[in-house]
């Protein structure tokens, strides 16, 4: 067993990203009442310190600064050390973000604050080196010392600016969801897309799958073929780029240029079960196959990489892994080296280095390639002579060899902790696959993933936790849990049927509204009533790479209206997006989830029901069409549910199509439903 000359309280935790701190000679606590209690008795200035097990630079920082004796004695005599890892306690990083995005106009990882000794922040930044850190800390704890004053006024007025970024003016005009407020938004977002590279026009370049989610269902519903081509362009630049790994398939987190080549290395779950899902819709609408590979590719990566034996998702991959030389480099276990490559393909490597760009398009640094493609397959085989299948076994070839090489390299560190909202994502993710593909593999793991959620993570009382590691649920889950699974669970009814699926979303809505909804801002907060209170209670509605957890429940409540006939859920929705709407206009990248809730309002929304003894199959034909603007409906059996009343025939299985439980005549053919569809 290895020695280690430092071990501090981290020791004890089970996030990845804490013990990779926990044998630092810093004496790191984890946040809790314990650290805070201790800062107060002993009147010293706490230092919260916040990354994740995948970052970078959260990596530099400690190797720089915190596996430093010298360094680590001035936090130590002067400071209360919190180590926080910001994925499992997203309402601190919350906090503690947007303090340090008014103190400094930006933020990122790793998140390092100075606070008051009650956890009020006083200065802060994102990664520091060595002599600036030092400096910093220095200054700071002397002024504390001397003039205390000082920092206490600082403190008083960041806490009031950090509380006013919630603060949501009342919207009085009265509710107004449209298709021309839609129309002139994505027209404003439209000055920022990059026609020509995909994306939006700034670098880096994030895939913000939500963005092209709402944008594809735009394009289609409006009949608009140049958003259309756009929404194109970008998924397949996205998809022949280096963020793609086409190798080991799935997708890295951001690119680090225009041309989606130069990945930030790590990868996330989040990125790829959304990604699933976008790519999945997308082929429904243009049945490009390469989509098709990229869902099979991305889905074999969570498989293989970051899924445990009890049928959960893992947290994510890191960006390091060791050189042959034994040192962190970032991207080292993915990037190639020219003649590396010539010697596994041999007489193929000219091919190889063609399709892949081994030449100056495809170069990244210090001799590095990242594989990048240009071409489809068409024009690649007709400028090189071969046909598209002789191309495409090719293709399966070099991945085969490529990929078993690489095997043999220094792995990237995993970050196995399981989060509840994450798996939720994924789970979503499969069904999507499921739904576009029909392949019951799918479905399986999805179930799988569902069930595990249901024993683990949900309690008696309708609560959810947040994460789990080696057999144990722990802290208390945020909105984001609840709005995801909600929305996960209510996808999984709608693929089988399951009338459980669907209870045990209302159960969760319940406890939602019990726990987290203010009636005066008419929106939820993100964390529980019961939780520890941080210096404010957030409320999360801006759409990021993940979608906001109020957006998400507005949309949840929403299909819940149309299940169960229940009014609140539809009025707390439109009241929710009432009041997020003036801020939508000017932002529409920023709100693109919940413009996806207003196209569910301003044009018709379809409730299909499908009843009878073959609904099933009568379900799996019908979602081989692209049909954003619908829910789905099942019972093979007679129902009281407000949707299947009266509705089952012994006989015939019967599709109804509705617009608020309002139907067409019952047809038996898919066909004909599809005609009633407007």
């Amino acid at each position: 067993m290895k020695e280690y000359a430092y071990t501090n309280d981290l020791i004890n935790e089970t996030s990845p990203y804490l013990l990779q701190h926990a044998h630092n000679p810093v004496h790191w606590n984890p946040w809790g009442e314990k650290a805070l209690e201790q800062a107060k008795k002993e009147n010293k200035l706490l230092i919260v310190s916040i990354g994740y097990a995948a970052c970078h630079w959260c990596h530099v920082m400690e190797h720089e600064s915190f596996e430093d004796p010298q360094v680590a004695e001035l936090m130590n005599s002067n400071y209360i050390n919190i180590k926080v890892d910001r994925e499992e306690r997203p309402d601190v990083d919350q906090v503690y973000m947007s303090a340090v995005q008014l103190m400094t106009g930006s933020g990122g990882w790793p998140l390092n604050v100075i606070t008051l000794p009650d956890g009020r922040p006083v200065w802060g930044g994102t990664y520091f080196p060595k002599g600036n850190w030092v400096d910093a800390l220095k200054q700071i704890s002397d002024l504390y010392h001397k003039q205390p004053e000082k920092l206490v006024e600082y403190a008083e007025k960041l806490e009031q600016g950090i509380k006013d970024i919630d603060v949501i003016e009342v919207n009085t005009d009265e509710i107004n969801f449209n298709t021309e407020f839609i129309a002139s938004t994505v027209k404003k977002w439209s000055s920022n897309f990059d026609r020509k590279k995909g994306g939006s026009t700034h670098t880096p370049k994030f895939m913000m799958p939500n963005n092209y989610h709402f944008l594809h269902r735009y394009a289609h519903q409006t009949n608009d073929t140049e958003l259309m081509d756009y929404v194109t362009t970008t998924l397949k630049k996205i998809s022949y780029g280096g963020v793609y790994d086409h190798i080991g398939g799935g997708f890295a987190r951001y690119s680090t240029d225009a041309k989606w080549h130069v990945p930030h290395f790590e990868k996330m779950l989040y990125d790829n079960a959304q990604l699933v899902s976008l790519y999945s819709d997308a082929y429904l609408s243009n049945k490009d196959p390469w989509y098709k590979d990229v869902v099979y590719e991305t889905l074999e990566f969570i498989s293989r990489e970051l899924t445990n034996n009890e049928g959960a998702f893992y947290s994510s991959l890191d960006a390091d892994s060791n050189t042959e030389t034994g040192e962190l480099e970032e991207g080292a276990f993915y990037v190639w080296k020219k003649e590396e490559l010539s010697t596994l393909l041999e007489d193929d490597y000219e091919l190889f280095s063609e399709y892949y760009n081994i030449n100056s398009y495809g170069l990244w640094e210090k001799g590095n390639y990242v594989l990048i493609r240009k071409d489809d397959n068409a024009s690649f085989s007709k400028k090189h002579s071969i046909t598209e299948e002789q191309l495409i076994e090719k293709v399966k070839k070099w991945k085969k060899i490529v990929f078993s090489a690489r095997e043999k390299r220094s792995r990237p560190r995993l970050d196995d902790k399981t989060l509840t909202s994450w798996n939720a994502l994924m789970l979503k993710g499969y069904l999507d696959a499921y739904r576009v593909f029909g392949d019951t593999q799918f479905l399986d793991t999805a179930i799988r993933n569902a069930n595990f959620i249901k024993n683990k993570q949900l309690r008696s009382d309708n609560s959810l936790f947040h994460s789990y590691k080696n057999g144990k649920s722990t802290i208390n889950g945020y909105l984001e849990d609840y709005a995801s699974v909600i929305d996960a669970f209510l996808s999984l009814y709608q693929n089988t049927f399951d009338q459980q699926w669907l209870t045990i979303s209302e159960e969760l809505t319940t406890y939602v509204f019990q726990h987290f909804y203010d009636p005066e801002k008419l929106l939820f907060y993100f964390t529980s009533d019961i939780d520890f209170k941080l210096i404010t209670r957030k409320i999360e509605y801006n759409d990021n790479v993940i979608p906001a957890s109020n957006s998400i429940m507005a949309k949840n409540l929403f299909l819940l209206y149309h299940y169960t006939d229940n009014k609140k859920y539809l009025d707390t929705s439109k009241d929710m997006l009432h009041s997020i709407q003036p801020q939508i206009a000017e932002y529409g990248a920023g709100f693109s989830n919940w413009l996806d809730v207003m196209l569910n309002y301003s044009e018709n929304f379809y409730e299909i029901v499908v009843v009878g003894k073959d609904i099933l199959s009568k379900t799996k034909e019908l979602n081989t069409n692209y049909i954003p603007n619908k829910l789905l409906a099942g019972s093979n059996a007679p129902s009281e549910a407000p949707l299947l009343k009266g509705r089952y025939s012994d006989d015939q299985t019967l599709i109804y199509i509705c617009v608020n439980n309002a139907c067409k005549f019952p047809v038996e053919d898919i066909e004909k439903a599809l005609t009633l569809i407007e």
